[in-house]
């Protein structure tokens, strides 16, 4: 098992199909405290693998030979749960043809289960650490019962109950599992020695004494019903003993004789590099920057024996050492001298504005005279007018005068009836490439001016001058590439745009728009990030009170009906591309994250 992480693997079914079987949902759902991952498939015995990345805090899935569609492939954004999980990614397994794997990405390291259910893989994750220790959910599973107890963090668990396990645990630090079979001891100012070959006897392991052992002071024990191994863990403990396995055989030491023996190792280790010939290797650095490299290697180089050179001129890391000593920079710089990312992030910025507006009524009522005396003249008139223009300032009229009618005089009147409908749309798309962990920064900006007045002093007359000002689109973005592939971007985006001028001279109105975030996207996908919607509307009438509240000819009372709408939408959508992938060991790294270290 390597340090930092752990891996348990579940094998479901007793069979493994030739042909690929076929993923028709996955789902994600919540039940108490305990958040499911649930995998349906066309057929049962559904070959799997889980493992956990504790540096990452991440699960990961394995599911082999098997089809899916990639619409079932899309993330699961989970964040917004209250539980444990805050993404779920599922992809094709790289350089293989049928394996899918998913990502579960977790708060916190907490454990879970892994479930055959029909043609169902059901994933179940803790919302919280200890809430499979209270019962929370049953299995009959008994892998996913040791994982409940390998899972609690420092807890040392014999493979089996064989005596080799079961001694390779006791020489191991920290809290362990004690599965021996039970015993009971009682015994008063005994020999250590024989305590230990009471215990060796009644288990049936070999034991090897050193004699310092026996000149500790004898021990007292009362012990009942307890397993052996625990028993003999607790000797070794009190009389601060080292134990060593050499298959079924355990070897007792004082500490004193085991530092001591510890310490002539080291010397005959450092006396045998000393001795070892020495060769030299030139590595030629060609991504990485010879400062940091050097600073990475030299903690690995043979002590007192070791050297290292730097070329800048050919970029080379010249390494004078044992053979074992090259051979393990050699790992370290094939690791760590590859193409950094390159990310190319495209955003889009659409912007809709739509308006709309009705005038419908009298725009200066009706006006006539009125001759009740006078003799009835001939008519003169009527006359009529129309007039229509594209602009809402000059709205379609309909007029109509008429001269004399009769006892009627200078009838007048203007019906304004005009609808107007305008749309927009406005599409920014700024692109920038930068490196991992490289922030990058695009910018477009728009200029005008507007004119200034400046007023006479003096004998110096009035000047007009004009002052610019501008309106910009900035996108800063900063990525970082997972070792899944994905792509966590810092983003921070700023943009203006002038609007209309209140008179010819003044400056125009600045509309800003600004959005900073921190997001998680699988490369090649797109992410909204943020939207704003307005809408407005407007209605303003005014008349004569009460008369243009009557029905049918209350509107030759009042103004036009005129209501004003407009909306206004702003989408901006996010697309991350990591260009060379292949280069920069992507591919690799995807394929063995659940291993994600190099033998050194």
């Amino acid at each position: 098992m390597k340090k930092g992480f752990f891996l348990i693997t579940l094998i479901l079914g007793i069979s493994y199909n030739v042909s690929a079987q076929e993923i028709k949902n996955v789902n994600f759902v919540q039940e108490g405290e305990v958040s499911k991952l649930i995998i349906e498939t066309d057929k049962e015995n559904v070959f799997a693998e889980r493992f956990h990345v504790t540096e990452d805090k991440q699960i990961i899935l394995d599911l082999k030979n098997v089809k899916v569609s990639p619409k079932l492939l899309r993330g699961i954004d989970t964040s917004e749960f209250p539980g444990s999980t805050v993404y779920i990614s599922g992809y094709k397994k790289p350089g293989t043809a049928n394996d899918v794997r998913f990502a579960v990405q977790l708060r916190d390291n907490v454990r879970s289960i892994l479930e055959p259910s029909g043609n169902k893989i059901v994933l179940n994750i803790e919302n919280r650490f200890g809430v499979f220790s209270k019962g929370k959910i049953k299995t009959n599973d008994k892998a996913a019962q040791s994982d409940l107890v390998e899972d609690v963090v420092g807890l040392n668990v014999p493979k089996s109950n064989s005596i080799e396990d079961i001694l390779h645990n006791l020489t191991l630090s920290g809290p362990k599992k004690y599965i021996g079979k039970r015993i009971s001891i009682n015994v008063r100012d005994i020999p250590v020695p024989d305590i230990l070959n009471m215990i060796a006897d009644t288990s049936g392991f070999n034991i090897i004494i050193d004699q310092e052992v026996a000149k500790l002071p004898n021990l007292t024990l009362t012990l009942t019903n307890v397993p052996w191994d625990q028993a003999l863990d607790t000797v070794i403990s009190l009389s601060k003993l080292v134990a060593q396995k050499n298959a079924n055989i355990l070897i007792v030491k004082t500490l004193a004789s085991a530092t001591k023996e510890k310490e002539e190792e080291m010397k005959l280790a450092d006396l045998k590099d000393n001795l070892a010939p020495l060769v030299t290797r030139v590595f030629l650095i060609n991504y990485a920057t010879l400062v940091d490299i050097e600073k990475i290697v030299k903690d690995y180089i043979t002590k007192n024996v070791g050297t290292i050179q730097l070329d800048e001129r050919t970029n080379s890391l010249i390494v004078m050492d044992t053979i074992d000593a090259i051979e393990r920079i050699k790992k370290i710089i094939e690791t760590l001298d590859t193409q950094t990312p390159q990310i190319m992030i495209e955003a889009k910025i659409v912007e809709a504005v739509e308006s709309y507006s009705k005038r419908i009524g009298l725009t200066k009522g009706i006006s006539f005279g009125y001759d009740p005396v006078g003799a009835i003249q001939a008519p003169v008139g009527p006359g009529f007018s129309f007039s229509s223009a594209p602009n809402v300032t000059t709205p379609t009229a309909l007029g109509m005068t008429i001269g004399i009618y009769k006892r009627l005089l200078n009838l007048d009147l203007n019906l304004q009836l005009m609808e107007s409908e305008s749309k927009g749309r406005i599409i920014s798309t700024p692109k920038v490439v930068t490196q991992n962990k490289k922030a990058a920064t695009i910018t477009s900006s728009e200029q005008t001016s507007f004119r200034v007045q400046q007023p006479a002093t003096g004998n110096q007359p009035a000047l007009a001058t004009f002052q610019n000002i501008t309106a910009d689109l900035n996108l800063t973005v900063t990525p970082q590439v997972t070792n899944d592939g994905a792509v966590n971007m810092q983003i921070a985006l700023n943009k203006s745009a002038f609007g209309t001028r209140p008179t010819v001279d003044a400056p125009p109105n600045i509309t800003r728009r600004n959005i900073t975030t921190n997001v998680l996207v699988d490369n090649g996908s797109t992410v909204v990030i943020g939207g704003l919607y307005q809408t407005t509307t407007l209605e303003t009438r005014s008349g004569i009170p009460y008369l243009r509240d009557l029905p049918l000819v209350g509107w030759l009372f009042s103004t036009p009906y005129a209501p004003d709408t407009s909306k206004n939408e702003l989408i901006i959508f996010m697309t991350p591309r990591i260009m060379n992938q292949d280069e920069a060991g992507m591919v690799d790294r995807q394929a063995k994250s659940g291993v994600n270290s190099t033998e050194l």
